[in-house]
Formats: C-alpha cells, structure tokens, sequence
C-alpha cells in the first residue's frame, strides 16, 4: 500500500509540477483521524484527509505554516519551508484538554452552559448573514457501500454483475469539483467543472453542496429525512427542546472555545445529539459533531451525523470542511457511507456582474465529466482510500467491457431467453444492447385480469418498443391489442412516443386505432379495480364507450417555467351495452347498472373533433443545466395551468361545437416544524355548449370503491359522474395539511411507530345550480413507511348525500400520491 500512495503522489507531481505536502495524521496512539482538516495558516487553502488519515498538499516553493484540525483534538502548527518537491510530514494529534478554570458550579445552580447558549442564539442572525455574497471552490466526494444485503428482492436475484460474491461491495462512488456562488438570502449558482461516478462515463455525480448552517432555526438535511426539518441546538426556541452540559472550554490562536454537549429533552423529536463548540465572546461556531438518531424522527436512515470545521477568513469565519456520515438498513440492505465537502479559497467579496444569477441554480460544463484520470489525480485534495481506487479501476473496466459487442450479445442471449413463467407473471423482454433497443411484452396475467360487463373477460394485450438514439433521443412505439370475449369486439391501437431530446423538454405523442374509453377521459376507475368491484361485488362502476380515434400532442418547454401543451384528436364514438351479468356470486334486489353514467343518458352514435392548448407555469422556476438539456426543478411559488378546449363542427363529420376552459393553481406549502400543506384551487366552464355529448362534459372525479383515488384531484365520497355539467362556471378546491410529526410525537404508540396525522378538505361548488359537495377527512399516514388510511365524512347542500367511509392508499409506490 505505501509503494502504491508513493507512486501516485510521484504522478501527481510529475501532473502539476508543483511541490506536495503529504502525510499521515494520527492521535498519540497511532489511530488514524480521519478527515482532519489541514489549512495554510492565514488562508482558506487547505485539504482534507481521508478515512486513512492520509493527506496531500500541493504548494509553490516557499514558507508556511500549516494548521491541522480535527473536532476533540488540539490544534496543531508546523512551520514548513518548501524546497523540493515531495515533503512527508506526518502528523500525530493530541486530544484536547477542555478545562473548567473560573468556572463555579453551585449545587442546583444553572449549568453555565446555559449561558454561553443564549448568547448564542442572541447573535445567531447576525452571524446567518454576516456574510452577504462569496465564491469558493469546493470538492464533493461521495460513497455508500453495502455491508450486507440480500439474496433475493421481491423473487428476483440480486446480482450486481460485478463478478463479486461478496457482500460488501462499494455500490457508489462519486467527486465533483465546482463553483459555489452565493448571493444574499436567495441565489444561488453552482458551476461543475467536472464530476464522475465509478462505472458511469457518462454519470454526473453529487454536484450541490449543501452547507447545513446551524444558524437557521430548522435544518433540512438531504430529501425524505424527515419533512419537518431538524431544530437547530442554536435555534430561538431551542432552551424548549434541547438540555445542555458545559464540557470544559481550550484556546487557539488566543480564543477561548467552549464545548458544550447537546442534549434532547424528549424523544420523538426533531432534535440533534452530541457536541457543539462556540467561541466565547463572539458567540459564533467553531465546530459541530452532532448526531441524528431514529428516536429523533430520522426517517429512512439509522443514524446521520454532520461534522464541522470554520475558519477564520479576515474579518469573517466560513466553513472549511463539512462531513456527514450515515448508515442505514432498508429490505436487508445494510449500509453506510459519508459525504465529503472540503471548501477553499473563499472570497467574501465578490464583483457579481448584472444578470450572474438566473434560473440556472447548477450548471455542468461541456465535458465535465469526460476528464482524464490524470486530471482527476491532479485535483483531488483528497487521497482516494484503497477500496475507492479499486472501485474506480474494476468498474471503469467493466464498463469497458460491457461494451465490447461480444459482451452484448452474451448479454442478449443470456436475457433474451423465453421464460414462460416470466411471461406470465413479469412479462417478457427482449433487449438488443447494441442497437439500445428493448421489446417488451406486458405481464399475460395482468393481460387477461380485466373484466367488466361490456366486454366480458378482456384480453388486453400491450407490447413495447423502446429505441434510444446516439443523440440521447428516444422512439417508444406501443401496440394495443384488446379483444372482448363477450361482445367479440377487436380494439387494435398504437401509441408512438417521441423525445426529441432538446435542450428543454420537446416531446411528441401520437396515437390511432380503435379502443375503449371510459366517458371521463381521466379515468376515475382503474380496470383492476373495476373488474374486483364487478366480479365479488356486482358493482359495475366503469362506463365505457368504444372509438375509432386519432390524437396527436406536442408538448415544448419554453424556459421561464412556462410549458406549452397543444392536442388535435378526432373519435367516432359508438354507444355499447352491458352483455353479461356474470359475477362470482349475486346480491338480492342487486343488478348491473346500464353502461352510462347513472345520471345522465346513453350517448348516441356520433364524431367529434377538438383541438387543445394547455399552458402551464411556475414563476420562478429553477433548472438544473446539462450540456444537453435543461431540467425544470420547481420554484417556491404556486403552479399555474390555464387549459382551452375547443369542440369544432363538420371537421371530418364532426357532430360537436364548445368551447370549455380550466384554470388550476397548485402548491405545496412547507410549514417546516409546523407541517406541510398540499393544495389545488380549480375554476372550470363552458363559453359555449351549442352541441356537446356526454362525455365532453366537465366531469368531477369521484370515488367509490375502498382505494382513495387520487388526493387532491378528487373526492373520496363523491358518486361516479354525480356532478358532471355544462355549467359556464364551478369550482372545486382540495387541501390537505400533513402534521408530519407534529402531535403524533406526543402519542406513546404514534411517536414509537412514527405514524403522522394528515387533515383535509374537498369542495366543490356549481355556481349555475346553487349547489354544493363537501368532504373532511382525518387520517394517519406513514404506517410501515407505506400505508394510508383516511376516515371521510361528505355533506351535500341538499343533504341528499351525506355519506361517512374509510379509505387505504399506499403512498410510498406512487398509487394515490398526492
């Protein structure tokens, strides 16, 4: 191993030509300290050792003082005069000495931590922004590797096609050298100069440093963590949550340093443990070593901890280096790992010419993740581990060798291979890696589960056709082939997809043939569903009508958070009736309803022809850059979506003549500690209905079957079709408050499951009828990480359907989002 550090220091060196400090740090027992923070005295330039202790440092010829860091040990000075090109300087650190000299602790008297706490908090905003705008360059190195995990999920092997049969393997790996450039309390810029994932070429790793300020009141660490945030130990709240312990206090560079333990009052709280270390008299951070637990509502991980190390730089302190490790066990996957960002070269001065910041927050630069290994070894201020350069070597070679064309075609016959029970219960793929294309034939189970009281069993068969092109576009072409055993009627249709791949998203779809539609073209009842209702409970809830269609939409992005939708369609529309009343057992007084929606009539044989423009925008909305395209993230502001339909006569025979229109707004609202909101306010009406069908109504999606549908796009109570119209205007407004935490943390049995109470409303009001529907519901959520249940109570104006039901939804696998 040190024959291998030697060589690829020589490398490096011969690389830069410039003169490198390298080293090894260690506690006085030998102990490597990893991740300790190595700073030239005066400067923010500086490295970081890695988990070995092993560092390097590249210098111009010259004198220096270089600080080492570490959180628990002193700090440590050594004078070094650069004369030649390597230098080994090995490091061994002294643990701090914290003591309690002029400190007076009285029986029952006030821990004098408490003190130094509220000063702190005193001046915790000023030091939030001290600093109006900076730029720095900052290195982000990521890992997460498996300690075990099993055999199979979900039936299927678990095989990472490394040809390694161990159970600890590395399964991420990733480093970025960027840009970070800050400027006052909301923008905010990154610029990647290169990044790289083990095994990806064409991989873009952990590019946006995140710098956790203890300085704000809520931490939000990471995604899914926890949605309420984390409260600071510094917070103008915090002497409510947290109890605290005056450790001792030490001196560097003529500063008194205070390190004072950090502890929750409560379990089930969104709180941090262990150790915070603030400099007396300015009251501000010198370091953090803080942990989160699963007690403290830490979700998906087991533990998650942030170290951190300031420095001073003038007349300011910036942070240095900031380390988080975790770990975690999910389905058996055991695993842990660490992210890494080492600042340097700060500047709290910057010049930002006019328009520097736009709605480009991250940027990747045209080959930035092409870079040589040379460069990489040339830039990296931290020495890779031994596992993590074996990582880079063994799947950058594999990756090489799965693309050699023999590879492939083993590839290819391997998984080519017709599996009948694969067909059946996972469908069938068939993949030519070299081409990148894939067919796929959907389950034949799922194929042949539909039922309903038109059709009878239905064979619904659905075949893919992916193909992705050098440019990164991509074709999908999908046929239909449905046939009704009942009414003997054969559906055949095609759906051809394509991405064009540009800089924002431009998109075609088109579709033809002839198929069944439900009479709400959004589909208020899934098939398997229906046929479950029909079958065990003769409750024929889906309408369906059958066409001879085409369609065609094309949807563009057009920057600014604006997104243009526009649609023709065309359908021949026949009326179908019920053909059998077959089900698994029957009800007395129960029938099959007749294929229309209950309160309006069967449709008569007819064409129409429409066209649609749908515009949607998100003031404010941020993009994330790649050299080929550009990614709309989201904004802090609400959603905007303003739809026309236009029904046109005589085109093609058309028997129809509207024009309807749709205005949405949607958001989420984070109430951080206090919460989220979810809403969507809906305002909707004809201009016209001269002659309209049934099913070009404005439908309000109902619910009535044991699922929730869809949160908040529908009503949970609410009968199929009930308040379909042609009003000129009606109104509908969905909200839900999620408490993520909030009271249930008080609840012995909910604060130990960590299941979250979730409250909400639908409303919905005609303004041509004087009519109202309305819905309250109360529910419990993050049961198993996955289940949902909601007790709902709907009142009507008219009192005809009043109504109490629960529902289950399993948010977590994308069914019943909201």
């Amino acid at each position: 191993m040190k024959l291998l550090s030697t060589l690829f220091f020589l490398s490096i060196v011969y690389i830069s030509s410039a003169t490198v400090v390298t080293g090894k740090i260690t506690d006085n027992k030998k102990n490597a300290l990893s991740h300790a923070s190595i700073l030239i005295k005066g400067t923010t330039k500086g490295t970081t050792a890695n988990e070995n202790g092993i560092y390097f440092l590249s210098l111009d010829e010259g004198d220096y003082t270089v600080v080492f860091q570490h959180v628990g040990f002193k700090t440590t000075e050594k004078s070094i005069s650069i004369k030649k090109q390597i230098l080994q300087l090995d490091v061994e650190m002294i643990e701090q000495n914290y003591t309690m000299e002029g400190i007076v602790l009285k029986p029952g008297g006030e821990d004098p931590a408490y003190e130094i706490i509220r000063n702190a908090i005193k001046t915790r905003e000023e030091h939030l922004y001290e600093i109006k705008k900076f730029e720095t360059d900052v290195y982000v190195k990521g890992q997460i590797q498996l300690r075990d995990f099993p055999d199979k999920f979900f039936g299927s092997k678990v095989d990472f096609e490394d040809g390694d049969t161990s159970k600890k393997k590395m399964i991420f790996l990733s480093e970025t050298v960027a840009k970070y450039y800050v400027n006052g309390k909301r923008d905010r810029k990154i610029d990647v100069i290169s990044t790289r994932v083990s095994g990806a070429q064409n991989g873009f790793g952990m590019a946006s440093p995140q710098i956790i300020s203890f300085y704000n009141n809520i931490i939000n660490v990471g995604e899914g963590l926890n949605p309420r945030g984390f409260i600071s130990p510094i917070s103008d709240n915090a002497l409510h949550y947290y109890k605290y312990k005056f450790m001792g206090s030490f001196f560097e560079n003529g500063k008194e340093i205070s390190r004072i333990k950090v502890i929750p009052k409560r379990a089930y709280e969104p709180l941090f443990n262990g150790y915070i270390n603030i400099i007396e008299n300015e009251w501000r951070i010198h370091s953090t070593n803080l942990i989160l637990l699963k007690q403290q509502q830490l979700q998906l991980l087991d533990t998650l901890s942030v170290q951190q190390i300031y420095t001073s730089n003038k007349n300011n302190w910036v942070i240095k280096q900031q380390v988080l490790h975790l770990t975690g066990k999910i389905f058996k996957f055991d695993f842990f790992g660490n992210i890494v960002q080492v600042y340097d070269n700060f500047n709290t001065n910057p010049n930002f010419s006019k328009g520097f910041f736009d709605n480009t927050i991250l940027k990747f630069a045209d080959s930035s993740n092409k870079k040589t290994k040379a460069y990489w070894d040339s830039v990296r201020p931290i020495p890779l581990l031994e596992a993590e350069a074996k990582d880079y070597v063994k799947k950058d070679s594999l990756e090489q060798a799965h693309k050699d064309p023999k590879y492939l075609d083993s590839i290819d016959k391997k998984n080519n291979k017709l599996n009948i029970s694969g067909l059946i219960f996972r469908g069938q793929s068939f993949n030519n890696e070299k081409k990148k294309s894939n067919f796929y034939i959907e389950p034949l189970l799922t194929s042949l589960l539909q039922f309903n009281t038109v059709e009878g069993l239905v064979a619904n068969v659905n075949i893919h056709y992916n193909k992705e092109y050098a440019n990164k576009s991509r074709i999908a072409i999908n046929p239909i082939l449905r046939y009704g055993f009942s009414n003997k009627h054969f559906n055949p249709s095609i759906n051809t997809y394509i991405d064009f791949r540009k800089k924002y998203l431009t998109t075609l779809n088109v579709k033809f043939g002839s198929t069944v539609f439900q009479f709400d073209k959004n589909d208020p009842i899934d098939v398997f569903d229906n046929t479950l209702s029909t079958l065990r409970w003769q409750n024929n809830y889906m309408k369906i009508y059958e066409a001879k269609f085409f369609k065609a939409d094309f949807t563009k992005g057009l920057n600014n958070g604006l997104t243009l939708q526009t649609s023709v369609q065309y359908q021949d529309r026949i009326p179908l009736e019920n053909t059998t009343n077959y089900s698994w057992r029957t009800f007395d007084n129960k029938t099959f309803t007749p294929n229309y929606p209950a309160p309006l009539q069967q449709i008569v044989a007819h064409k129409a022809f429409s066209i649609n423009a749908n515009l949607t925008w998100r003031p404010g909305a941020r993009y994330i850059e790649f050299p080929d395209r550009k990614i709309n993230i989201g904004s802090r502001y609400p959603t905007f979506n303003f739809s026309f339909t236009q029904g046109i006569p005589s085109v093609l025979g058309s028997d129809v003549d509207y024009s309807k229109w749709a205005f949405t707004v949607n958001d989420n609202l984070n109430l951080k500690l206090g919460g989220k909101i979810n809403y969507k306010l809906r305002a909707a009406g004809f201009a016209h209905n001269t002659a309209i069908s049934v099913i070009d109504m404005n439908h309000v999606l109902g619910n009535q079957i044991s699922s929730a549908s869809e949160y908040l796009n529908s009503f949970q109570l609410m009968p199929y079709y009930m308040f379909s119209n042609t009003s000129r205007l009606y109104t509908e407004a969905h909200i839900e408050y999620h408490l993520n935490g909030l009271l249930t943390n008080k609840i012995p049995l909910f604060k130990k499951l960590n299941w979250f109470f979730v409250v909400g409303t639908n409303v919905l009001y005609n303004n041509d009828e004087k009519a109202g529907y309305y819905e309250a519901l109360i529910g419990v959520e993050n049961i198993l990480k996955v289940f949902r249940i909601d007790f709902v109570k709907a009142f009507t104006s008219n009192k005809t359907s009043d109504n109490f039901g629960i529902k289950f939804s399993f948010p977590m696998f994308g069914k019943n989002r909201p």
